[in-house]
């Protein structure tokens, strides 16, 4: 299974290569504002879909773009697809974006691979028995320390995201981390962090196709996965943080009251923060200066990550 789903990822990594030559041709859609759909996809989807369908005519098909229409509606065996994570990052020349194939059993990923066709990178993982790039077996990062690692992550682009609470999100996890990152698909974020090459990984608002494979890449890379309140259960959360298991812990510990599971507490920290800080934009510099006595402590101070106590 593992072969077919390689073979289908080459098929559409082919596609996407050749049009890559001449990207300014290609067709592009606007599904919503900021999410676009291209010949590209479509095609390479079709392709995957032929190739996995044809060696597996009874599985499923779940595929980001023609959702369930294919394959066995009822099957305990369902192929989650994304033709090519990080359309945007393609349709601008950008080369950064993916192809990601997952198999499902009984709702459980045993099967993933994400393709590179930029650097021709394959990664692949069979439950149970690790994770590879090329047929080099990969681990996560050994970093213990969230303020020496580097994190990946994906902004909100469409309307209605929530901005501002992720832009909180996101200066809390800047300011107690070496870097951050923003590639653009997730899919390939998640084959990072299980190679190592990133130390963690979080983002919302993404979908089955987004984190199936790269799901399993990093479990088997030794790594953890799951929601923002660290709920293993995430495949359908729209929402995901990764690392290894002490990087994983320390984001959890400081993305978990921002997660739409959180409790009714943390909502709160996180509505009156937002308020607090919306109140300060609005306020005059000079205003601004006063509010606070010469060493006077910040509003909201960074607390410090389990393992930055150690």
């Amino acid at each position: 299974m593992l072969n077919v789903a390689i073979k289908a990822a080459r098929a559409a990594g082919a596609i996407i290569n050749r049009a890559a030559l001449d990207v300014e041709s290609v067709r592009v859609s606007v599904k919503q504002t900021n999410d676009f759909v291209t010949e590209i996809d479509q095609a390479a989807e079709a392709a995957i879909i032929e190739t996995l369908l044809t060696a597996y005519p009874g599985h499923g098909i779940l595929a980001e773009e023609s959702g369930s229409e294919h394959g066995a509606k009822d099957s305990e065996f369902v192929w989650i697809i994304d033709p090519l994570d990080g359309t945007t990052n393609f349709i601008h020349g950008f080369p950064v974006y993916c192809v990601s194939i997952a198999l499902s059993v009984k709702g459980k990923v045993e099967q993933a691979v994400v393709y590179d066709p930029t650097r021709n990178d394959i990664f692949c993982a069979t439950k149970g028995r690790g994770a590879y790039m090329n047929d080099r077996r990969i681990r996560v990062a050994k970093r213990t320390r969230l303020q020496e690692c580097l994190i990946s992550t994906g902004f909100p682009y469409r309307p209605g995201d929530k901005l501002k609470t992720y832009l909180n999100m996101l200066g809390e996890v800047m300011s107690q981390c070496a870097g951050v990152r923003r590639p653009g698909a997730a899919a390939l974020d998640l084959a990072y962090v299980a190679a190592g090459f990133s130390d963690g990984f979080f983002e919302s608002n993404l979908k089955p196709w987004d984190v199936a494979a790269g799901s399993l890449l990093v479990t088997e890379a030794g790594g953890l996965i799951g929601n923002f309140t660290g709920e293993a259960d995430f495949m359908d959360h729209g929402e995901c943080v990764a690392g290894n298991p002490r990087i994983y812990g320390q984001l959890v510990t400081t993305l978990g009251k921002y997660s739409k599971f959180a409790g009714a507490g943390d909502k709160a920290t996180v509505r009156q923060a937002l308020t607090d800080d919306a109140a300060a934009t609005d306020a005059p510099a000079a205003t601004q200066t006063l509010s606070r006595p010469r060493g006077a402590r910040a509003a909201h101070p960074v607390t410090p990550s389990p393992g930055d106590q150690t």
